[in-house]
């Protein structure tokens, strides 16, 4: 019989295969300046690079939300990991554009699995009042990840060319893969239900009433926002600094991994264990968390976007990504704790499919598009902090009904 994980060490394994995940994601956004020149392919169309990841992404989630409420998670994460490891190597590979679309497909496929089954295995091995500190370290991988993601891309695009980059960062996942085979996962809801008691599987009118629970809904929708921002953000971000400040590819992708990981892994944690204090005095103190960060950060990324000085720009700009990352944890601990246990694994689908197919699927693309319309990025990317605006009222939503409902236990 295979032995569990103690919780810390399950904990370290998947923030260690998180921050592979999202390195091998963000390696695109370091390259695209020199895999656009080779292709010959125009701002609107290498923003199409990000749309194919994600429509591999965001049409298998459903598929792996289903499978992860009632099959073996462990193999389903391994196949993912050994899935987007093989598709970012074979990036490297592309010899036309439209292969080069295909494997990002298949990168998009293997990285849907492990984003919507991880989550269910940390909850199932935290307790509530530890839940959310793990799922902010767990997610803190992201920033440093994407950090990672931009430094490695840009350094092996400068000295030996950017198809490198995906190679190298591919191989490591094809053994990655393996190593939870060995262990046993956590039984689903264990922290959750008492002794004994059976989890029911979910049946699909289960599922119809997540799109009837409003609290789940409000989550989602505005995460739909801060992703169509976030996503746009981090693609154009370094082409931003080039064709704006005028800072060379490695020079602006290093300037950029540096600001995401300082303010993404600091922001993460410091909101994650802030909410959590909180949440201990006030119930509704994740979503008056995810309310405040994404109102401040909209103003701060705006002017980022349009002050003339290049300093002025990084200090605003890593003030904004410090106040969104400050929403990580307490975003994903609400996708899970606002539905009924059996439903964890399909919420958290249902959310990563409703974030890419309403938010950063497109916001890339639009962004590239309009740029090549008004020919002015700066112009362009203006969009994002509207779309941060719009989270920020529905996530204050959210929150009045927390208080609401809170206020109605009390007086009942």
């Amino acid at each position: 019989m295979n032995r569990r994980l103690n919780p810390t060490w399950m904990l370290v394994i998947l923030t260690g295969l998180n921050l592979f995940n999202y390195m091998d994601r963000a390696i695109l956004n370091a390259v695209r300046t020199p895999m656009a020149g080779e292709f010959g392919v125009s701002y609107g169309e290498s923003g199409r690079a990000f749309t194919a990841f994600m429509v591999g992404y965001f049409i298998t989630c459903p598929i792996f939300g289903y499978l992860g409420d009632r099959a073996s998670r462990k193999w389903l994460i391994a196949a993912g990991i050994f899935v987007w490891s093989l598709g970012t190597m074979l990036t490297g590979f592309a010899a036309t554009f439209g292969m080069l679309l295909a494997y990002r497909i298949l990168v998009g496929v293997g990285e849907a699995s492990y984003a919507t089954i991880s989550p269910g295995l940390i909850s199932d091995t935290f307790p509530t009042e530890r839940r959310n500190n793990a799922l902010s370290i767990f997610y803190a991988a992201i920033p440093v990840g994407f950090a990672l993601g931009y430094l490695f891309g840009g350094e092996m695009a400068t000295r030996y060319g950017w198809r490198h980059a995906f190679i190298w960062a591919g191989a490591p996942g094809l053994l990655l893969a393996l190593v939870l085979l060995p262990f046993a996962e956590p039984r689903r809801g264990q922290m959750d239900l008492s002794a004994g008691t059976a989890l029911a599987k979910p049946k699909f009118r289960d599922l119809l009433q997540l799109f009837r629970n409003s609290k789940y809904q409000l989550v989602i929708w505005g995460y739909v926002a801060y992703t169509f921002a976030l996503g746009a953000f981090s693609f154009w971000g370094p082409t931003f600094f080039e064709k704006v400040h005028g800072l060379t590819t490695d020079k602006a992708t290093r300037f950029f991994g540096l600001v995401v990981v300082a303010t993404g892994l600091v922001g993460t944690i410091v909101g994650g264990f802030l909410a959590t204090a909180w949440h201990k005095r006030n119930p509704a103190a994740y979503a008056w968390l995810l309310t405040i960060s994404i109102l401040l950060a909209a103003p701060a990324a705006f002017m980022a976007l349009r002050v003339a000085g290049l300093a002025p720009a990084m200090v605003l700009l890593a003030l904004a990504m410090f106040l969104l990352f400050l929403s990580t944890g307490p975003v994903n601990t609400l996708i899970i704790e606002t539905v009924p246990v059996n439903l964890r694994s399909s919420a958290m689908a249902m959310s990563i499919f409703m974030i890419h197919l309403f938010g950063d699927m497109w916001s890339s693309e639009i962004v590239g598009r309009l740029a090549d319309h008004w020919h002015d990025l700066q112009k362009a990317i203006l969009i994002l902090p509207g779309a941060l605006l719009i989270g920020g009222v529905l996530w204050l939503m959210l929150a009045l009904q927390t208080v609401r409902e809170e206020a109605g236990k009390s007086s009942g």
